[in-house]
């Protein structure tokens, strides 16, 4: 996968994830934009992923990572939008197959459902993984309303 700017979302429940995911980037030296939430004070999920969507629109940033307590909200609030193609995953398979066959571009990750340990290993699939096109763009252009 090519990485331009990492956008980064996430919900309070998903700020101490988020803060490894920035050390993650760091130390792989992506480059990264946060969009917020900025603290573990509540808040809604949806204003940050929203605003990672815009950004994945306008070309700011490619691919996304957002982060909150199920990956179920923030998720659903991603796809929304009609460019997005979020994955919510919790092990390293589903974060290959949402690459290899649904070209997601952002990955989703349950905050309080994995570790530190478990994150790393899903973003390196993740990172590592092409789409392999073919019958799967067939599917994927059908997605769209």
């Amino acid at each position: 996968m090519e990485i331009k700017t990492i956008g980064l979302a996430s919900d309070h429940a998903g700020y101490d994830l988020k803060q490894y995911v920035i050390k993650y980037c760091e130390a792989h030296g992506y480059p990264y934009k946060d969009y917020g939430t900025y603290s573990t004070d509540s808040c809604d999920y949806s204003d940050f992923g929203h605003a990672l969507a815009e950004g994945i629109e306008k070309g700011e940033v490619f691919p996304g990572i957002a982060i909150c307590g199920s990956g179920e909200g923030i998720s659903m609030t991603l796809n929304k939008h009609q460019g997005i193609r979020a994955g919510l995953c919790w092990i390293p398979e589903i974060a290959h197959l949402i690459r290899q066959h649904n070209n997601a571009n952002v990955l989703v990750m349950p905050g309080r459902f994995i570790d530190e340990a478990m994150a790393e290993k899903i973003m390196d699939e993740y990172f590592s993984t092409e789409f392999e096109g073919g019958r799967h763009q067939k599917r994927i252009d059908k997605i769209p309303l």
